[in-house]
């Protein structure tokens, strides 16, 4: 089991609204703000979408991506993961314009290959896209972080990795409890896990009540772990968390006391396979 654990802070997503949780960040600032402060409290690595500012409607500016990234990286040595996710980008250009965020070089970019009903709306990836978006990254050097939601999005993964789209080792995002994905029982974890590739390395995401038992679940596995308000608002039934900073250290304190060391920065960096800073 590795001992050293890395947790991803998620800390704003595309769907929480200061309406559910006041503390949600919009604006570039605040979510470096957040990526920092999830840094202090033990996160190795920030996963990141952009906001309207003003609005908190999702945002594809790659103008906000490159403030974000800038700003983490002026104020600490975090793994930035920048999302491609185009839940919220349609129409003719739509796969270049998610390529975006690669060409800023972060040190990550989520990877979603495999189509599902995504709660209200079908999240739509197609063939084409998961191809161009794997090339993309692996030409520019940038780690994908394989979000999977259902055991069919695991087999379309093993072809690219095995068409040589992906290099090892290659680093899944288990995403639980998401409907209509993959539930957020323990069967499902056991599951989803059981069909990975030997040399995968893993983090664990469960969305709302299934936050708690997934990441825990995962520590005891030997796996990683997620959390932030992408995820979950709360921090225990019915409170709401202050702070991405507050569920960070919730789960590095979880992790301690199961017997798991939470990975530096550049420990994460080590175990992914992810170049130093220059």
């Amino acid at each position: 089991m590795e001992k050293k654990i890395i947790i991803t802070a998620a800390v704003t997503g595309s769907r929480p609204m200061r309406s559910m949780n006041p503390a949600v960040p919009y604006s570039p600032k605040e979510i470096i703000e957040a990526a920092v402060d999830s840094h202090k409290a033990g996160a190795a690595v920030v996963h990141v979408h952009v906001r309207d500012p003003e609005t908190g409607v999702p945002s594809s500016n790659i103008e906000y991506f490159k403030e974000v990234l800038e700003g983490i990286r002026e104020r600490c040595d975090m793994i930035v993961n920048l999302t491609t996710s185009g839940l919220n980008i349609t129409g003719p250009g739509a796969i270049e314009e998610r390529l975006k965020p690669i060409y800023l070089k972060p040190d990550m970019c989520s990877y979603d290959h495999g189509s599902m009903n995504f709660f209200d709306r079908a999240f739509v990836n197609s063939p084409e896209w998961a191809e161009r978006c794997a090339e993309a990254m692996k030409a520019v050097g940038v780690k994908p972080e394989i979000e999977v939601f259902d055991v069919g999005h695991v087999h379309q993964a093993k072809d690219l990795i095995s068409r040589g789209l992906i290099d090892d080792p290659p680093y899944f995002q288990l995403c639980m409890g998401v409907r209509w994905g993959v539930g957020g029982d323990p069967e499902d974890l056991l599951f989803m896990k059981s069909k990975l590739p030997d040399k995968a390395l893993w983090s664990v995401l469960g969305v709302q009540r299934a936050q708690l038992p997934m990441i825990a679940m995962s520590m005891l596995m030997g796996g990683h772990a997620r959390v932030g308000f992408e995820d979950n608002i709360h921090i225990r039934k019915g409170v709401l968390a202050k702070s991405n900073a507050e569920a960070v250290e919730f789960a590095a304190n979880l992790a301690e006391k199961l017997g798991r060391t939470v990975a530096t920065a550049s420990e994460a960096r080590q175990i992914l396979h992810i170049a130093p800073r220059g």
